[in-house]
């Protein structure tokens, strides 16, 4: 159940634990992004957005995944490890996983599907990090795009939405 995607497989099961993380979150009142970590078949981390919750702008899901990942790992660098992400990770999330040294990001959504939903995004794209910053990062994009814009709606759909 994995497909050969660039230069390692992704697994589709991995991603849907992000989606499944991001749709809890809708649920509970935050935002519609949820992110996963694994290292090869392993689970890592798997956490959604709690930017309302926490009252911290910075806990975005995949900022909250990683620090779950490293305090597990017992380090800060995640060689090795894939992220998962519901949607494409804005530039502070994609320095994140530069630091971290995450070597594969996998992410369905686009930053302009979440700005048109009114999010603040900055619509600087994780290739265009990569190229001006020299990351060497892996990034496949648009990966099972449909279901991740699914949680969009099922988001827009709720009675009280907010933004930031």
């Amino acid at each position: 159940m994995t497909e050969n995607n660039e230069k390692t497989l992704v697994h589709p099961a991995f991603m849907r634990l992000a989606i499944n993380k991001a749709m809890e979150g809708v649920k509970n009142g935050q935002s519609p992004f949820g992110a996963c970590i694994t290292r090869g078949d392993e689970v890592i981390s798997c956490a959604h957005n709690v930017v309302w919750d926490s009252m911290d702008i910075t806990a975005h899901a995949e900022i909250h995944a990683i620090r779950d990942a490293c305090k597990k790992l017992n380090t800060v660098d995640l060689s090795g490890c894939v992220i998962y992400s519901t949607c494409e990770p804005c530039p502070m999330c994609f320095s994140a996983c530069h630091w971290a040294k995450i070597s594969k990001i996998v992410c369905g959504a686009r930053i302009e599907d979440a700005k048109k939903l009114g999010f603040s995004e900055l619509t600087v794209s994780n290739k265009e990090m990569k190229q001006s910053g020299g990351s060497s990062i892996e990034i496949v994009e648009g990966y099972m795009r449909d279901e991740a814009m699914e949680i969009f709606k099922r988001w827009q759909e709720q009675e009280k939405i907010r933004l930031y």
